[in-house]
């Protein structure tokens, strides 16, 4: 076996620093003080978003946005149109508000291709400086690619491909490999941008899109590859997406597509009126007018860039700001491992015993032969750590509330499949090896039946650790589990030996039906 070195578990709180008494303790955060809130002033929304610490996996604390719509018009008139800034002014006073109530330790304000663009930018900076009480980075179109670049590396595991960041002003286009960014470029094709060159036209917005596109050597790279989404149109249009598939799992990050399919779906969408598509109230009324113009683009960018899949990548230019922040050492960390340690020392009954698990876990596994490579090694740390984060809930809905929190939490580094996994050892793991709901039906369809009988596997782990230890760590590591020849032997000690109940024997019986072998247990 390889050498493991035990999980750290930090102390209750990171930091406390200078809060209110009475937010001193919080034992939901995990810091208090370190919060950081980025403002991102768009070309169709302001957006803050407030984030626990600067973390390669970061928690949000919270996310609120305007639609503004400052480049509803900079195309055609070459100006910021004075109710947009209206808007934009008074989102900024809000949100100074809020950060002065959150006690926000760090405020970074970009601004984007709208201020960029429009001849009275300069001025509405300066308003917008007074309005949240903080300088503000109008930033190029390059640096806007090389962020959203790190905004999809900071959220993927090693991800190697091309980002396209499709904001209501401008598209960028980057590409990601080895963990770095290459040459990025960015061209006035934002979804506002277009509707407003086009002057309304789809036939005219394709015309533009085709000479922009044109232009660009990044479409080269794509060939092959991933392409990573990033932006608000073209989430909508992955939502739409999921909605007429009945896909079983309401998450953007992640969800992919093959690029056959997208590109049937994105000519659906030109061609439709969008206030009869399917969902159409799971999309902002204000993105909605520019679904078809998000449409254009992706089409266009399939047929030139002929990339392998499309992915849906949550995490752009704000969370690339975070990112660029982190030490080399902080940036090459596992953010899915990050946010389960985390939520074990959040959640658990005693955090200490995830590492235990681990090591019982994996005694198992290797000794029966398993193979190692699916799920990955990281992929079983990973729901070991996610284990007992339902042990507050009724007992009857641990596994349901388990499953649905592991699905659909703000994880990063990890796919559908790599979710789908997680979710459902847990809820067997609460819920029994018979359990079924429609929720978790839905689930195993994004599973194959290898990866799904293995799931079952460690949830039946799980069941017979869980009942042995109560949770608690210094108890598996006296009883050693593994299996020899053709037995799944399970010994104690002398002082344990009262644990080997009745329960026990049941639940160390079906697992090792699960591995094809009779059980034994035995003396230490």
């Amino acid at each position: 076996m390889e050498n493991r070195s035990p999980i750290q578990v930090p102390a209750p709180s990171r930091a406390e620093g200078d809060v209110r008494p009475e937010l001193r303790h919080a034992p939901g955060r995990l810091a208090l003080s370190h919060t950081i809130a980025i403002v991102d002033i768009g070309s169709n929304s302001v957006r803050l978003v407030v984030y626990e610490m600067l973390a390669r996996a970061p928690s949000q604390v919270f996310n609120e946005k305007e639609m503004a719509g400052l480049g509803r018009q900079v195309a055609s008139t070459g100006r910021l149109a004075d109710d947009a800034i209206a808007k934009a002014i008074n989102a900024l006073v809000r949100f100074r508000i809020l950060c002065e109530a959150m006690h926000v330790g760090e405020i970074r304000v970009i601004a984007t291709a709208a201020a960029r663009y429009a001849s009275n930018g300069p001025e509405f900076i300066a308003r917008a400086e007074e309005a949240i009480g903080q300088p503000i980075e109008l930033i190029s179109g390059g640096r806007e690619a090389v962020l959203s670049g790190l905004g999809v590396i900071s959220g993927f595991d090693n991800p190697d491909g091309v980002v396209g960041d499709l904001g209501g002003g401008s598209l960028e286009l980057i590409s990601v490999k080895d963990g770095a960014v290459g040459q990025g470029a960015s061209v006035p094709l934002g979804g506002l941008a277009l509707l407003d060159r086009s002057k309304g036209s789809l036939k005219a917005a394709e015309k533009i899109v085709k000479d922009e596109l044109d232009k660009l050597p990044q479409l080269a790279a794509m060939k092959g590859r991933d392409f990573y989404a990033v932006g608000g149109t073209w989430r909508a249009l992955a939502t739409l997406h999921q909605h007429r598939a009945a896909y079983p799992l309401n998450v953007m990050h992640g969800y992919s597509v093959p690029t056959r399919d997208v590109a049937d779906f994105v000519k659906l969408v030109e061609r439709a009126d969008v206030s009869v598509l399917d969902a159409i109230d799971s999309v902002s009324s204000a993105r909605r007018p520019l679904l078809a113009y998000g449409a254009l683009v992706l089409d266009e960018l399939i047929k030139r860039g002929r990339p392998r899949e499309i992915i849906i990548s949550a995490q752009g230019v704000r969370e690339g700001l975070l990112h660029e922040q982190l030490s080399p050492e902080e940036q090459s960390a596992d953010p899915l491992m990050q946010a389960a340690r985390d939520y074990n020392l959040l959640r658990a009954r005693d955090p200490r015993h995830a590492a235990e698990l681990i090591n019982w876990t994996r005694g198992i596994l290797e000794t029966a032969g398993l193979p190692q490579d699916e799920p990955s090694g990281r992929m079983i740390e990973t729901v070991c750590l996610l284990s007992d984060i339902g042990w507050r809930a009724h007992p009857d809905y641990r596994g349901e509330q388990s499953m649905n929190v592991i699905a659909h939490a703000y994880f990063t580094g990890i796919d559908h499949v790599g979710r789908a996994f997680l979710a459902l050892t847990i809820f067997h793991r609460y819920a029994g090896m018979k359990a079924s709901s429609p929720a978790a039906a839905g689930l195993k369809t994004l599973l194959s039946p290898m990866v799904l009988a293995r799931a079952m596997l460690i949830a039946a782990i799980f069941r017979v650790a869980y009942l042995l230890s109560a949770g608690m760590s210094g108890i598996l590591p006296r009883i050693p589990a593994s299996c020899v020849d053709n037995r799944l032997l399970l010994r104690f000690p002398d002082d344990l030996a009262a644990l080997a109940s009745e329960r026990v024997e049941g639940r160390l019986k079906q697992l090792a039906k699960l591995l094809g072998r009779d059980f034994e247990i035995g003396k230490l």
